[in-house]
């Protein structure tokens, strides 16, 4: 088993389209109307299915927004330089909500930005694999 994909439901897929495209560096790899079910689904990554799991937007026509309640944490990113990531997160209009610095209680330094629909998305350091072994 593997990881396929994680879905959002979004209240303006263009706005969550530009955010995850443009500030987060993902491609555009798919999206198809239903307009029988008045819903529109988008898939973003850094690659495809199978190589990647995506992120897949769900737009229902007529619904700009969404309560995200107590129960969703938040989707995980790698990252080789956090510092340099966050920099440029927030020179793309990305709103950094936790500054790079260790987790409570550990070593792993992380980040956290949030989308527009108020999702958050955690930066994680990853060292590179010569200095975890």
């Amino acid at each position: 088993m593997r990881i396929l994909h994680t879905m959002l439901r979004v209240g303006d897929l263009e706005r969550s389209i530009a955010f995850y495209r443009d500030i987060l560096g993902m491609q555009l790899i798919s999206r198809k109307d239903y307009p029988d079910g008045k819903f529109t689904l988008c898939f973003l990554g850094y690659g495809k299915n199978p190589e990647q799991a995506e992120i897949e937007l769900t737009h229902n026509w007529g619904v700009d927004k969404y309560e995200l309640g107590n129960a969703y944490g938040h989707i995980a990113l790698g990252v080789d330089d956090i510092h340099g990531a966050c920099d440029r997160i927030r020179q793309a209009g990305g709103r950094i909500t936790r500054e790079p610095g260790p987790m409570k209680h550990g070593t792993t330094v992380i980040a956290f930005v949030e989308d527009p629909d108020g999702y958050k998305v955690e930066l994680i350091e990853e060292k590179s694999r010569s200095e975890r072994q």
